[in-house]
């Protein structure tokens, strides 16, 4: 089957995923919809493709809506943060201190795969790490996808019958109701701001090359709004579809060792990650809600989706996944080295 055949039947898939979601009234449709449809079809050998460059163009409106939220208020807000982002890097090196060991002596993985499977950083920046030290990429593309799919379909169900949050609302103002030329500004912030910042190498090119832009210009007024509902909703959908297709191809031995692994760690993370949301809640450094999305960690864009769609504190969340992937990217190469001196086991 041709790659456009290929994306045509992955498309028609995800979208019967969200047409499902929305007639069963379940939260996330435009994002969960598309992933499990995906991954169901996947698992019995359906030939996927992924959106390609387009669906990381659709990316960039994530970090659109994050930069149109900070204005001179939320800025003013920063200092209050540090309490709680002081906590991350331990929160980090708990993670390090359990996952290296999982999958090393527990699941047997070599040095290179279990250290960058267990690191809770971007999923392209882990496997660029990974293969470049010799570890086995697939695997690690199964683990991290295992991971965000776990905590991304469990985030929200928790949040809808412990706290009670709507997460079938629109996740802003429907495209009518927004001027065209600002929108047109907001376009041009996402694709600009992820060219350019994947020009001068910045980690999550798509994201925060769009957040640092839009940030400019709204606080200089010139995007005023976030971007419309059915742009997110659009968003959501291409999201969905890259974590469902990772699955695409997926053998019975990676099945039952590489995604059992990463259906293990995601599960041991939730606990370490409510540990951390308890102690933020229990120090009064944020409400409950904002510290389960900041702590919890699953992929950066899924992450800032929730959190724009339950409302969320988002200048708080994004803060706090964007400080822990710095520090994984920046630390784990060179912790890495230490790890693998000659002569440890």
């Amino acid at each position: 089957m041709t790659s456009s055949r290929r994306r045509a039947l992955t498309f028609a898939l995800a979208a019967l995923g969200a047409a499902l979601f929305l007639v069963a009234g379940l939260p996330l449709p435009f994002l969960l919809g598309p992933m499990l449809a995906c991954l169901l079809a996947a698992l019995i050998g359906a030939p996927l493709a992924g959106a390609g460059q387009f669906g990381i163009f659709m990316r960039t409106f994530l970090g659109v809506a994050v930069g149109s939220s900070i204005t001179p208020s939320v800025l003013a807000e920063l200092p209050d943060l540090a309490g709680s982002l002081a906590i991350v890097p331990l929160f980090i090196a708990v993670i390090a201190l359990v996952g290296y060991p999982l999958f090393r002596r527990v699941f047997g993985f070599d040095h290179p795969t279990a250290w960058y499977a267990a690191m809770p950083g971007g999923l392209q920046d882990m496997l660029v790490f990974g293969e470049e030290a010799g570890g086995d990429v697939r695997a690690l593309s199964l683990i991290h996808a295992t991971r965000v799919l776990v905590i991304v379909t469990v985030a929200p169900l928790i949040m809808t019958f412990y706290w009670g949050v709507d997460l079938s609302q629109p996740p802003g103002a429907p495209l009518r109701a927004t001027d065209p030329v600002e929108v047109g500004v907001m376009v041009a912030a996402g694709f600009f701001g992820w060219k350019i910042a994947e020009r001068v190498g910045l980690f999550g090119a798509s994201i925060l090359g769009p957040m640092i832009l839009t940030a400019v210009l709204s606080l200089s007024g010139l995007i005023t709004h976030r971007p419309p509902a059915e742009i997110i909703q659009a968003a959501q959908f291409f999201i969905g579809i890259a974590v469902g297709v990772k699955y695409a191809g997926i053998t019975w031995r990676e099945l039952r060792v590489d995604v059992s692994a990463g259906l293990v760690y995601a599960l041991v993370l939730a606990g370490i990650s409510l540990i951390f949301i308890e102690l933020i809640v229990w120090l009064g450094l944020a409400p409950a809600l904002d510290a389960f999305l900041a702590y919890l960690p699953g992929g950066q864009a899924e992450m800032v989706v929730i959190a724009i769609i339950a409302g969320a504190d988002l200048a708080y969340v994004v803060s706090h996944h964007l400080l822990r992937i710095i520090i994984v990217i920046t630390l784990s190469p060179l912790i890495s080295r230490l790890f693998d001196r000659p002569g440890r086991p």
